[in-house]
Formats: C-alpha cells, structure tokens, sequence
C-alpha cells in the first residue's frame, strides 16, 4: 500500500461532478422511473471518465467519485429499511456563534451542516442491494481500462448515519448504532470482496462533537468516539484491517470552526479503530498545525497516516512547495514510509453543493501531486521513479 520509494497519493472521495450527472440524478431523484436506461448510462460514462481523469493526473490510489449518491451521509436511506420521517436538525455550533455568517451562508447557497433529515422510524436492514451492485459494476469497468495503482470505494460510518438520522425508534443510541452497524456490514464486505478498499467515512469521530454533542463534555464526548469505534470494528470483523480506511473530519464547510475538537483529545481513542490507514485534516487554518500531536502519541506500527495537504474549502491552489512541506513534517514525525498524501474533505461530498470550483479542484489534486514528487525527491535523497 505504500511505495518503496515515493509518497504515494489518494483523496477523500468525492469529486466534482459534472452538470449534466447531476440534472440526470436529481432527475432519477424525482422520478425513480423517468429513463432509467439512459442515467445508467451517463452514470456508467461519467464513472469511467472521471477514473481516468485520476489515473491521467496521476493519483496512486483512486474512487469512483461517489458520483450516485445525494450525500457520503444520506445514501444509506435509500439502501437500509428503517428510515422516513423527518427531524430538525442541530446547527454547527460554530456557526451558531455567527449568526449573521450563517444567514449569509444559506443566502448564497454555501454548505451550512445541520443534524436533520429522515429519521429512523423502524428496524435498519439492507435492503435491495442494486444501487450498490450498479457502483460496483461501473467503478469495475473504469478500473478494466483505467488501471489504476489501486482504488477504493467509500461508506458511511455507523455514527455518522446516527448524526444526519436521528434515532426515533430504538431504545437507546446504543441499540441504534448497533444495528446500523450490522445493517452495514453487508456492503462494507461486498466493497472488499470486489477486490476495493473500503474507506468508511466517520466524521462523527470529530464533527460529532459541535454539530450533535455540543452539550456534553469534550471527555464525555470521547466517549462517544470510543462506542463509535467500536460499532466500526464490529461491522468490520470478517475484513483484514490492511483493507480499511477511515477517514476523520470536522466538517467539510467553510466556518470559523473555533468550536473543533483537538485532534489530540480524540486521537487516542481513533487509533483504537481496525484500518491502516486514517485520512484526517492536515491543510486548512483550523487543524495544519495537528501534525505535532504524532510527536507525542504513537500510532500503531502497521498505520498509515493520510494527511490533508490540500484544503476542500478553500479555492487557492497550493503551492506545490506548501504541499511538499506540509507532507515532510509527517514523514519526519512517523516515518517517511508511513505517510501518504491525501486532502482534508471530499469536493463534492453533497451532489450540486461543491466549496470549491470544479476545474480549481482538479488543479488543487494536480499540485497535490507534483508536490509529492518534490517531497519524495527529498526524503529518498532522489527522483521518484
């Protein structure tokens, strides 16, 4: 999974998607019937297209872009029993402390988060699995003439679909994560089986925190990290943790976020977690500062640190040099064969509502990767093959 000589380079997950994708699945949205040959298609093509367009940049580790789903978050109502209904959601509390900001947000059509939607009203099973046998499919055939260095495929945690899915039927959040997670469990070894690696999405690890628990303690809310934690290992019991990413985040949207969490207050109960690899923030003005907490806490031997070293929020385009620099203080407090280069959030991780502009996004991954190869050059003492 890591190179022998070079920093290799993935992503989040979710990309840019193109117009006419997205008017053909809001389509399919509004109208489950409307032409469904010809979304499969475009959906099919578009998969393909934006494959290669990885491969081509030259980004190592690859996903289909999450080009079918609404959200990261949201999909699995349309894939689990259980849900219907509908919840206010809670506001950001960061954003709270900004009222007018917020206003002005929502004014202008930018991503303001907010705990609510359909809630659960019934037992969480798998449902049909079509929709995930069709991601499958497609992300298959794009991999067939793209050929990437490897690829994964993302899913939502069994906390995050806790946090956008409020519980109104279970006994307690404990019996809801619980069944959540074996609901999942079904898809997250057929993303394997596939021969993909799995990134499972856990936002709740830290966003959690000031969009859902805002009221409790930062130690209290540990707490929660650590149940989430384990409700993840659970569902993930028959997968070998060299096929697992999970990916950590505090909210992909562009607010003060004066209300995050530390990283070095979650991050022992994190690393506890069954995947190699753990994608967290490392590039925006909130968290670039985290990589020092790996001068005091020591991941597991086996672990791959995927910092951010792109910002998803932000429409500059990072210095090569920047991403570079940012990639060398991780090789030079875990090891040089120990880190991968990856970006804080997903492009487009709500379908039509993207913080950065599509063809600015695409040359952010491009410097992403030219800054790589400076930072490999250096730490091997020589070009990258």
């Amino acid at each position: 999974m890591v190179g022998e000589d070079r920093i290799l380079t993935t992503h989040v997950g979710s990309l840019p998607r193109p117009e006419a994708l997205i008017e053909l699945l809001e389509l399919r949205e509004k109208d489950p019937g409307a032409d469904p040959a010809r979304v499969r298609a475009q959906l099919r093509a578009e998969v393909a297209a934006v494959v290669k367009r990885q491969v081509e940049l030259g980004i190592d580790l690859v996903s289909d872009g999450e080009f079918s789903k609404v959200s990261y978050a949201t999909y699995v109502t349309e894939r689990l029993s259980g849900f219907g209904g509908e919840s206010r959601g809670h506001a950001a509390a960061d954003l709270k402390a900004f009222p007018d900001y917020a206003r002005k947000l929502i004014e202008i059509g930018g991503v303001v988060p907010s705990a609510g939607g359909v809630c659960c009203v019934g037992p969480v099973a798998p449902q049909s699995a079509a929709a995930l046998r069709e991601d499958l499919d497609n992300f298959a055939a794009a991999l067939e003439d793209a050929r990437p260095y490897g690829a994964f495929m993302n899913a939502a945690s069994p906390g995050v679909v806790s946090v956008f899915q409020k519980n109104a039927f279970y006994p307690d959040e404990d019996a809801y994560i619980e069944a959540v997670a074996e609901a999942l469990r079904p898809e997250y070894e057929a993303i394997v089986a596939a021969g993909h690696l799995l990134q499972i999405d856990c936002p709740d690890f830290a966003m959690g925190r000031h969009l859902a628990f805002a009221d409790l303690s930062d130690e209290a809310f540990v707490g929660i990290v650590e149940r989430n934690v384990a409700a993840v290992n659970q569902a993930t019991r028959n997968i070998p943790a060299e096929k697992l990413r999970v990916h950590l985040c505090w909210g992909n949207y562009e607010g003060p976020h004066h209300h995050d969490i530390p990283l070095e207050k979650i991050i022992g109960a994190v690393l506890k977690v069954k995947a190699r690899c753990l994608l967290i923030e490392g590039a925006n003005p909130r968290h670039e500062h985290e990589w020092k907490v790996f001068e005091d806490v020591r991941p597991p031997p086996d672990t791959i640190i995927v910092p951010g070293v792109i910002d998803s929020t932000s429409n500059y385009i990072e210095h090569p040099e920047l991403v570079a620099q940012r990639i060398e203080r991780y090789a030079g407090v875990v090891g040089r064969e120990r880190v991968m280069a990856g970006a804080d959030c997903g492009f487009s991780t709500f379908r039509g509502l993207p913080n950065v502009w599509p063809d600015i996004a695409w040359r952010k991954l491009e410097s992403r990767v030219a800054g790589a190869r400076l930072a490999s050059a250096r730490l091997w003492g020589r070009a990258p093959r």
